[in-house]
């Protein structure tokens, strides 16, 4: 909830929400007619969810809109598939990751094991891993994801008030790339897990970061019972920090390369973009802090995705530079 309406950190792909046109950063202000203020996330989510086929109308106040936009969205069961990759270009191990749920972890490893027995080691230039648009999900996932590309290190900590509070997550189970060299892609829809993972990442100098700057997502939420009839007060309690201290919330990673999409004219004014807003336009956080803007569209056509392919030109720039770099052989030198 921000200042009493629903607020989208991401739609996942392949639902409902992505496909009608729905972006992160949009308010949901009324369900079906009614207005949203003055409901509870809780009984506005219920109120959204309903049959197999049915519709429901959302009216989405977005920034740069000159009035709020009506969606009508057909409801479906969600099924979440978290990882999906392929061989681009023939030496590069795309990997996509929707969101971190039960079955993240698992999904990556069969698909880094995937890529690596389809792609030979010497012919592998490296992997790209798509975190854009991605709102996060469980903590422990975010660990053993990071996990799968650190042989060893912190991942993230929590902070609260006390010093004594502080909790340490750090990598286990070493890289299963061997060191191939990694890009990450972010924007301003990724959130949470996804800032966890990339600044981990980012911190340990194991990956290139290449996008926008991420949606700043890192705040622990306790819920305290207030008694029977009462209800429950959600406190903020804790932060998340990266490896080498910096707090995500409302501050987002920062990418090495920023890569700005070309935006469609007709979704121009409609999409918070850097290049617009330089980042000055600024979100208001739910504990109070202000939160910078970043560009999170991606577009639907992979020929037209420029960060994507910016991550595949340092992949195989980062492999010419190497082998420039390696000494020429010796000659030989007759007996």
């Amino acid at each position: 909830m921000e200042e009493g309406l629903v607020k989208v950190v991401s739609p996942i792909d392949d639902t409902p929400a992505s496909k009608a046109g729905i972006l992160s950063g949009d308010l949901i202000s009324k369900i079906d007619g009614e207005a949203v203020q003055g409901m509870t996330l809780e009984q506005a989510v219920n109120k959204m969810k309903g049959p197999v086929d049915t519709k429901t109308r959302l009216t989405i106040v977005r920034k740069g809109a000159d009035a709020p936009l009506d969606v009508s969205i057909t409801r479906e069961i969600i099924h979440v598939r978290p990882v999906r990759f392929h061989v681009e270009n023939g030496d590069i191990g795309y990997i996509r990751v929707t969101s971190f749920n039960e079955q993240t972890t698992d999904g990556l490893k069969k698909a880094i094991a995937s890529i690596s027995k389809d792609v030979p080691p010497e012919k592998l230039v490296g992997y790209v891993v798509d975190l854009r648009n991605n709102p996060g999900g469980l903590l422990d996932q975010a660990v053993s994801v990071s996990s799968a590309f650190l042989p060893r290190g912190e991942v993230v900590s929590t902070r609260g008030r006390n010093p004594e509070e502080t909790q340490r997550f750090t990598a286990h189970g070493g890289d299963l790339t061997k060191g191939k060299p990694l890009v990450v892609l972010i924007n301003g829809g990724s959130a949470s897990a996804s800032e966890i993972v990339s600044g981990a990442l980012h911190d340990h100098k194991r990956a290139t970061l290449i996008g926008t700057r991420s949606f700043g997502k890192g705040s622990v939420q306790t819920i305290i019972p207030l008694g029977a009839g009462n209800g429950a007060l959600a406190l903020t309690t804790a932060r998340y920090y990266t490896p080498s201290g910096r707090s995500i919330q409302a501050q987002g990673i920062a990418p090495d390369i920023e890569i700005l999409q070309d935006v469609p004219a007709e979704l121009k004014g409609r999409i918070d973009t850097m290049a617009e807003s330089q980042m000055r336009g600024h979100l208001s956080a739910a504990d109070g802090t202000e939160q910078t803007g970043s560009q999170s569209y991606v577009p639907p056509e992979e020929k037209d995705d420029k960060a994507l392919h910016a991550a595949f030109d340092f992949l195989h720039g980062v492999t010419a530079n190497a082998v420039a770099a390696k000494p020429a052989p010796k000659a030989a030198v007759p007996n």
